[in-house]
């Protein structure tokens, strides 16, 4: 019986093996902060933009708040998705998306350090093959932190007001096997399906798992969350290497 580990996926991963992750910061030179991010064939652009204002609830506070959008472009899919315009509204699955990006870059934000401004991250998916919530997370800060930076440059703040990196993975159980950053493929079949958000100090911000089909046992949460550490901490180092940070 081949290693549960070793044995290769359709893709030709291992069962602990990341797509391919690239993050290209400035891809949008109108926006304080950006960064395309593609995970495997998934792609999201995620921008940056500073607004002098924050929501009615903080005025005068002294303090800034970070909030997030997140859309699938119409063909981001093999089928055409209507735009929320034509709808007339976002539908649920973005809402709920929206918020945990927005929940994860507030997890490591100083809102004391950033003003009275808020920072909005709009992430796009311009193509989808599983994990686009992950990639959107991961690319966000990317572009939270450039538009911090420039904040920090121009001398509009003093202290750089971001604690910690932060980013977000896939794992599953496909097939009875524990599977790090599934592709579209593995998580329509999953078993077991969850997201994961962790910071570059080894906190957890979030964990999403649901079984599909079957309850799955504390020992199989372990194992995934384990698996989940360690392609986080893979995706950090490629934020490191994309926001030039040496420590």
């Amino acid at each position: 019986m081949a290693n549960p580990v070793t044995a290769k996926r359709s893709d030709g991963r291992k069962a602990d093996g990341l797509r391919p992750v690239t993050l290209k910061m400035g891809c949008a030179p109108n926006a304080e902060g950006s960064c395309l991010v593609s995970v495997g064939s998934t792609r999201v652009f995620c921008t940056a933009s500073v607004e002098e204002t924050v929501p009615p609830f903080l005025r005068g506070k002294g303090t800034g708040w970070v909030s997030a959008e997140y859309a699938m472009l119409p063909r981001s899919c093999p089928t055409r998705i209507s735009r929320a315009s034509t709808r007339g509204k976002t539908d649920g699955r973005a809402q709920e998306i929206q918020r945990l990006i927005g929940r994860a870059l507030r997890s490591v934000t100083r809102f004391d350090l950033l003003g009275e401004r808020t920072v909005w991250l709009d992430c796009d998916v311009i193509q989808g093959d599983g994990g686009t919530r992950c990639a959107a997370i991961t690319g966000a800060y990317c572009a939270l932190h450039a538009a911090c930076r420039g904040l920090v440059d121009r001398g509009i703040i003093q202290t750089f007001p971001l604690s910690h990196l932060v980013a977000a993975v896939s794992v599953g159980i496909v097939k009875g096997r524990a599977c790090l950053d599934l592709c579209y493929a593995e998580d329509s079949t999953a078993d077991v399906d969850m997201n994961i958000v962790m910071t570059s100090a080894g906190g957890f911000v979030e964990i999403q798992g649901t079984a599909e089909k079957k309850p799955f046992s504390r020992a199989a949460m372990d194992e995934l969350t384990a698996l989940a550490q360690k392609g986080i901490r893979a995706l950090i180092l490629q934020q490191k290497k994309a926001l030039l940070i040496r420590s």
